[in-house]
């Protein structure tokens, strides 16, 4: 049901008298050294808000009923696509779910930026005898497909994609990974069921190393966002790594170059973790308010917490993690989980806020059939103040009760300071 998946040095060199050298020394150590304390100092202040109304948009009596990963990508002419990983298709009924069938994957398209007001049209495919099946197949092979992230260019839709397959494992998490693709939609205007999808298998995709958990275009480039696997420690942990290629030429591998070692370069096998332990679903946003990218993850893949990190480019380096949010439907059953946190850029109707979404899931199918709130896009806003800041802290202001499901929290918290780094430092 879940993507469960997650030296160099610069030296410059002065010429001249060694009575010349010290003074110029000081001078940049000293500049240095301020701006450094000023980053510590400017962390930005924000408030969290839940939005039970976008919230209510996916809260359907028939046909789609819930879904996760729950990706986003702009369209056109006002539209958004919305690609979900396992969906329950069927009837909710006195807020039980009737008839669940579970399928691999679905789309829906909405028509309007804010869900509260827009329409939604979800798709999915229906066998010969009538039950629903997944919106995309695998195109060789068994196993199904989950959807990570994707870009609309001049050349059409590309989306990122997985081929799973089962393997032995714990209840919900019985699965493995086959390979990834690249699927590139040629005609995305025309509606979903007519759309001719092309598949490209991504040559340096694997288990242990992922592309695709969150695309960003800036200017002219796209970036391409993964994560690589680290089990050096005897625990598994995914750091991001990021690719970027000319947005016409996504498609084109061999256009790819790979951050490592403060540059670019057209080894995949070289890329660099540019931010340690992120989940395998994040999402990477430029925020126009601030002049800042964003960075939203769920606290360890799997958590009631929601993280939030900040960075002046989009390869990094990333700020320490601030806990922004902690999701309270962990707290309704033991058996509920929390994951999937991501932003929403093309969501937002003003530069200093960035909609986010998480997951509320559980282990026991059962429970998601008798509480139909559960495995559904859970909405936030995150509003930023880019006049105010705070030192070495974010401020959160929490207020909303979530339609009566209970109150996270209200009024205003500090989070525990951290170290800052200096914001151009090497990525090591």
């Amino acid at each position: 049901m879940e993507n469960r998946f997650q030296k160099g040095s610069t030296v410059q060199r002065f010429n001249g008298s060694r009575g010349k050298q010290a003074p110029i020394f000081i001078r940049v150590l000293t500049v240095l050294l301020c701006l450094f304390l000023t980053a510590c100092q400017t962390q930005p202040r924000f408030t969290v808000e839940p939005l039970p109304r976008y919230d209510a948009a996916f809260e359907r009596t028939s046909g789609w009923t819930g879904g996760d990963g729950a990706y986003s990508i702009a369209l056109n002419d006002g539209r958004i696509l919305w690609m979900f990983g396992d969906s329950l298709i069927g009837r909710v009924q006195d807020g039980r779910r009737i008839d669940a069938r579970l399928i691999n994957n679905s789309a829906a398209i909405q028509t309007g930026r804010e869900p509260a007001d827009a329409a939604l049209a979800f798709f999915y495919r229906t066998s010969a005898d009538g039950s629903p099946t997944a919106f995309l197949k695998p195109a060789d092979g068994p196993g199904w497909i989950w959807p990570y992230h994707g870009v609309r260019t001049g050349k059409g839709l590309f989306l990122f994609l997985l081929q799973i397959e089962p393997a032995d494992g714990p209840a919900g998490f019985g699965f493995k990974l086959v390979s990834t693709w690249l699927g590139q939609v040629a005609n995305p205007d025309e509606d979903p069921q007519r759309w001719n999808l092309a598949r490209q298998k991504i040559p340096w995709g694997h288990a242990g190393r992922l592309f695709g958990s969150a695309v960003m275009v800036q200017g002219d480039t796209c970036y391409i966002y993964g994560t690589m696997d680290d089990a050096s420690s005897g625990v598994t942990v995914k750091h991001m790594i990021v690719a970027r290629a000319p947005v016409e030429k996504v498609e084109h591998f061999s256009a790819w170059r790979f951050f490592a070692d403060g540059g670019w370069v057209a080894e995949a096998d070289r890329a660099g973790r540019v931010c340690e332990n992120v989940a395998s679903e994040f999402s990477v946003s430029y925020l126009p308010e601030l002049g800042r990218y964003a960075l939203v993850y769920t606290e360890g893949g799997l958590s009631p917490n929601m993280i939030l990190r900040f960075s002046h480019r989009p390869e990094g380096p990333w700020g320490d993690p601030l806990r922004v949010y902690s999701c309270p439907e962990a707290g309704w059953d033991p058996r509920i989980f929390c994951y999937a946190a991501k932003g929403h850029p093309e969501l937002s109707v003003a530069a200093d806020e960035l909609i986010v979404t998480y997951m509320a899931n559980a282990t026991d199918f059962a429970l998601l059939e008798s509480d139909a709130r559960l495995y559904r896009p859970r909405f936030l806003r995150i509003s930023f103040d880019a006049g105010q800041t705070g030192k070495g802290s974010a401020f959160v202001k929490t207020a909303a009760d979530r339609s009566g499901f209970g109150v996270q929290g209200s009024g205003e918290k500090q989070l525990p300071q951290s170290a800052c780094r200096w914001p151009d430092s090497p990525v090591r």
